[in-house]
């Protein structure tokens, strides 16, 4: 039996990325699946495509740093499929330019980064907790990253305080059975690590500073992600599972 029946799963960033294959991996599992995403026509696209294969979808318009959209977009979720079981937040801001030093990041782009990687999840968790509640409990799952432990910079900051709120809320919400999580991805094989990253800096952290040396898959964080966000960790509250080859402990 699928270990997602009957549940609704709530993913930010669901367009594209990690969050595309979250859905889809959900969807096989058995969830009805909402694309909240900042670019609609993306989540349209992606909502048409697992429609198309017999899935439950919607898409729904969200900037996770608006508070009135993210309410919205939950409201329009627990309207259609009459609640919400598991949230996602995924969606985030990670580009090479967010791991500047604080003095050299303009202002304005810092706070841009806080407002969608923290405030993004206070915003989301908040918004869906009383579905959750109403629903006899739930599964929260953050995207932080290897960067929370070892990075002084803008990015890694915001995933440090990601992880700040893992543990926040699995304490403030467990009394509604909702357990919260996370995950820190190391290097990753994705589109965005590929181009983003210069090549030799990929051989040499997989080579020389991890303990598996291959890059990481999309699989890698899917399954960790299915895991967390069922039952077979049903007594795992405010953990971050780190998943990176070994890195850093290969140091």
């Amino acid at each position: 039996m699928a270990r997602f029946n009957g549940k609704v799963s709530f993913i930010t960033g669901g367009a594209i990325g990690f969050g595309r294959a979250f859905g889809r991996a959900l969807s096989a599992e058995g969830s009805s699946i909402v694309l909240a995403d900042i670019d609609k026509a993306a989540a349209d696209t992606e909502a048409a495509w697992l429609t198309e294969r017999g899935f439950a979808a919607l898409a729904v318009e969200c900037d996770v740093a608006d508070e009135t959209q993210v309410d919205h977009a939950v409201e329009e979720a627990v309207e259609r499929f009459g609640g919400i079981d598991i949230l996602v937040n995924n969606a985030g801001k990670h580009l090479t330019k967010y791991n500047q030093p604080f003095s050299v990041l303009p202002r304005h782009e810092v706070r841009a980064l806080f407002d969608v990687n923290v405030h993004g999840v206070i915003n989301c968790s908040v918004a869906c907790r009383g579905s959750m509640s109403a629903r006899g409990g739930g599964a929260i799952l953050n995207i932080s990253s290897i960067a929370a432990r070892f990075s002084g910079t803008p990015y890694g900051v915001s995933k440090l305080a990601v992880e700040g709120l893992t543990v926040a809320f699995a304490q403030e919400f467990a009394s509604d059975a909702i357990r919260v999580n996370g995950i820190a991805p190391g290097l990753m094989a994705t589109e965005n690590a590929l181009d983003d990253l210069p090549r030799e800096m990929i051989d040499d952290f997989v080579s020389n500073r991890q303990m598996i040396h291959r890059l990481g898959t999309m699989d890698d964080i899917v399954e960790a992600m299915l895991f967390l966000c069922s039952d077979s960790s049903g007594f795992v509250t405010g953990e971050t599972l780190q998943v990176s080859g070994g890195y850093p402990l290969s140091h």
